[in-house]
């Protein structure tokens, strides 16, 4: 099954399912390699990358929440150019395409980026991570700079301002919208007593951005894809996206608590999920398998 998650313009980006993990989930390239069987994903968004080299947060990087938790890791990354020449490799061998997801920082800084991949092969669609905070000018000035890339790009758009910048970023260049990045809040450490800023992750984001995605699915133009990404940790949560509008979903923290949950949303919406047999015992059909690894669990393979 292929579904193309880009404007059909430039080259495109086409998945086989509309499943991928979203920025800052599964690393630079295949280190969930052990864990996760890259080839049943749709795509691979890599961890957010930034021009120079930005370092780890200091102090406490994830407070515990009632339903969820909060995340301030400082976005650590090599930069841009020391990233491709580590992970190109790897890139080429990976079996799904590769988005490489690029912090937006200046227009300056995002020509150059682009410049840079789009001399890389190996990455086929570039996302662009917009800052919280910004403006209706600053974003689209943005964004106009970074669609000069001859690849797809896909643009997430940050929480708050999301209804704002929509349609504005879609007619400065974007190809497809992601919505959106986690939101920002403010918790105490229970440990070290300190108030702690970072971003939200858990179920409860969930209802916020599909509301977000079917009223903007109704209100921008059809020709524009919009990816979900927020609170998904079931099949069931990702047809939700589906259903309110987005051609494609991302996940993020439900990969860290279950690995395998990624890649049976993958299969789930790809359609892969094998029936189970009748007379199936419990070791030997479980919700993750194929087809052909329920016949081979059965000896008829």
């Amino acid at each position: 099954m292929a579904i193309e998650i880009a404007r059909p313009a430039k080259t495109s980006l086409i998945v086989q399912t509309p499943v991928m993990p979203a920025a800052g989930t599964l690393g630079f390239a295949d280190e969930y390699r052990g864990l996760i069987d890259y080839a049943n994903l749709g795509a691979l968004v890599t961890n957010p990358t930034t021009i120079e080299p930005w370092q780890p947060a200091a102090g406490t990087r994830i407070v515990s929440l009632d339903a969820g938790m909060l995340v301030h890791t400082g976005l650590p990354n090599p930069g841009l150019g020391a990233l491709i020449r580590q992970y190109r490799r790897v890139w080429a061998k990976m079996p799904i395409p590769v988005v490489l997801h690029l912090l937006g920082t200046t227009p300056d800084q995002a020509k150059r980026a682009v410049e840079l991949l789009d001399a890389v092969d190996e990455v086929a669609a570039v996302e662009l991570g917009l800052g919280d905070d910004m403006g209706i000018a600053e974003a689209s000035a943005l964004v106009r700079a970074a669609a000069a890339v001859e690849k797809p790009l896909l643009v997430r758009l940050p929480f708050y301002e999301c209804y704002d910048l929509a349609l504005p970023v879609a007619e400065a260049g974007a190809d497809a919208l992601v919505m959106t990045a986690a939101p920002r809040g403010t918790a105490r450490d229970a440990q070290g007593g300190r108030l702690v800023s970072g971003r939200i992750y858990g179920p409860l984001i969930k209802p916020l951005v599909l509301r977000m995605v079917g009223r903007l699915r109704r209100e921008l133009p059809a020709d524009i894809p919009i990816i979900g990404c927020g609170g998904i940790h079931s099949p069931l949560d990702a047809r939700d996206y589906i259903e309110a509008g987005a051609a494609a979903v991302q996940v993020d923290t439900a990969t860290w608590v279950q690995p395998k949950m990624l890649e049976r949303i993958a299969r789930d919406l790809g359609g892969w999920i094998a029936t189970r047999h009748a007379d199936a015992l419990l070791d030997e059909w479980h919700p993750d398998m194929g087809r052909t690894e329920a016949l081979q669990g059965r000896g008829t393979g």
